[in-house]
C-alpha cells in the first residue's frame, strides 16, 4: 500500500516555474516507477512525466519535454516535478501516482496509487 500527497501547486504568471512535490508513504515506494498526471479543466487526466524507480530513467510528454523535469529520492520517499516556462496551457490539477511495475509508463493502467491532485494555474 502506497499514500500519496501533492504539493506546490498555485498560481503563477506565464513564463514562471513551480516546484511539485509527491510524499510518500509505504514500503514499496522506493521499488516501483512514479508518473506525474495532470487534468486541464474539462479534459481527461493525461501523462506528464514517468521516473523508473531507481530514477536512473525519465521520459515526458511532448508538451512539456524541455520545460518539465522529474526527480525522486528514494531516501526521502518524495517524487518532485519542476515547472519551467509555464504557459497557460498548462493550467491543470497535477497528480502523482505510484506504478505497479518498476519501468517508466505513461499508460494510466499501470499505476494503481494516486495522489489527491493539486492546483497549477498559469495567467496569462
Amino acid at each position: 500500500q502506497v499514500q500519496l500527497v501533492e504539493s506546490g501547486g498555485g498560481l503563477v504568471q506565464a513564463g514562471g516555474s513551480l516546484r511539485l512535490s509527491c510524499a510518500a508513504s509505504g514500503r514499496t515506494f522506493s521499488s516501483v516507477a512514479m508518473g506525474w498526471f495532470r487534468q486541464p479543466p474539462g479534459k481527461e487526466r493525461e501523462s506528464v512525466a514517468t521516473i523508473n524507480w531507481y530514477g536512473s530513467n525519465t521520459a515526458y510528454a511532448d508538451s512539456v519535454k524541455g520545460r518539465f523535469i522529474i526527480s525522486r529520492d528514494n531516501t526521502k520517499n518524495t517524487v518532485d516535478l519542476q515547472l519551467n516556462t509555464l504557459k497557460p496551457e498548462d493550467t491543470a490539477v497535477y497528480y502523482c501516482a505510484a506504478s505497479r511495475g518498476r519501468g517508466i509508463s505513461f499508460a494510466k493502467s499501470d499505476y494503481d496509487y494516486w495522489g489527491q491532485g493539486t492546483q497549477v494555474t498559469v495567467s496569462s
